[in-house]
């Protein structure tokens, strides 16, 4: 049996990081603070443009696995990437770093491993320019059985349904996860995600998850509403426990009538790059370990925190010693 605690799925993306002026960005057509998705040839324009580059083995649902990794918990991440350079990198940086990758580099695959292209600005903000390749085409095929066997939470990645392939991985995932008697759920990734896929997230939710992360933006996206009260009573009525992330505002996590409302930790950004996986990985921490919802709250709140204070989507400080330093643990 794999017995892993955590299993995540999605776009197996390097991140390639840069420093860039807001000038720079308007003169690249650049959108600043969102994820944006280009092809292949724009994708190489903008690598050749970055100075000072820092390349690591990323995308949203991978950072959060490894995130859980370094807490020391047994993670696998399910995802796809082309036998090149940048696809063994990948491999070997999640294995390196704890975390399965139980899918080899793929010599049959057409397109390039996939990478984005992220742009940090000086107030910390990330514009992400993003080169679906290789990582896109998962499928139902690349979802492997016998990595469900005693395994307890299931995470997904919402980007990953921009296109069909992805839908059929996530519905076997998840029905596998079932099946070993673990939990599943999904970050809705990005507002602009949320909208794209909102009759498939809504129908996710509602019949096959039992927890889902978001910000506000996607949450009032995905319902059609722009309050947020609102939009969070619709997804509770359907689905065990949801979270909200406020961008600096208290985090609200709902479960049934409970309410729990966590305040942020106020630090001035370098990076903005991964604080959302982060908090993930330390609300899962605790989720997994059926730990209140508040302490759950907390440790997402602290992981996010460092995170954000140097460059790079992985925390670089030991996770359960911040913990235990705030009495978490």
């Amino acid at each position: 049996m794999s017995n892993y605690d955590v299993i995540g799925i999605g776009n197996a993306i390097v991140d390639v990081i840069s420093h860039a002026e807001d000038m720079f960005l308007d003169h690249m057509g650049i959108e600043k603070g969102i994820m944006q998705l280009v092809e292949r040839d724009r994708a190489e324009v903008l690598y050749a443009a970055m100075k000072d580059r820092v390349e690591t083995p990323g995308g949203s649902v991978a950072n959060t696995i490894a995130g859980l990794g370094s807490l020391g918990l047994s993670t696998a991440f399910i995802g796809k990437v082309k036998d090149d350079a940048l696809g063994k990198f990948y491999a070997k940086g999640m294995e390196d770093a704890g975390t399965a990758f139980p899918n080899p580099p793929s010599d049959t695959a057409e397109a390039p491993t996939s990478r984005s292209m992220i742009f940090v600005s000086p107030d910390g903000e990330r514009s992400m320019n993003t080169y679906l390749g290789a990582g896109a085409d998962l499928g139902q095929g690349d979802v492997q059985g016998d990595l469900f066997d005693g395994s307890r939470l299931l995470f997904l990645e919402g980007y990953l349904f921009d296109k069909v392939d992805g839908k059929t991985a996530f519905a076997e995932a998840a029905r596998l996860m079932k099946a070993a008697g673990g939990r599943s759920g999904i970050t809705l990734s990005d507002p602009f995600c949320a909208d794209r896929h909102r009759t498939d997230f809504q129908t996710l939710i509602s019949e096959q998850l039992d927890f889902v992360i978001g910000n506000e933006a996607e949450w009032t996206t995905l319902y059609e509403t722009n309050e947020i009260d609102a939009a969070l009573d619709q997804a509770s009525a359907v689905c065990e426990t949801v979270v909200c992330t406020r961008s600096g505002e208290p985090v609200v996590i709902r479960r049934g009538d409970e309410r729990v409302d966590v305040p942020v930790e106020r630090v001035t950004p370098v990076d903005a790059t991964g604080a959302g996986d982060q908090f993930a990985a330390g609300f899962l921490y605790g989720f997994a370990a059926g730990l209140s919802l508040e302490v759950c709250g907390r440790m997402g709140v602290a992981a996010a925190a460092e995170v954000i204070g140097h460059v790079g989507p992985r925390p670089k400080a030991d996770m359960k010693v911040v913990f235990a330093q705030k009495g978490l643990i």
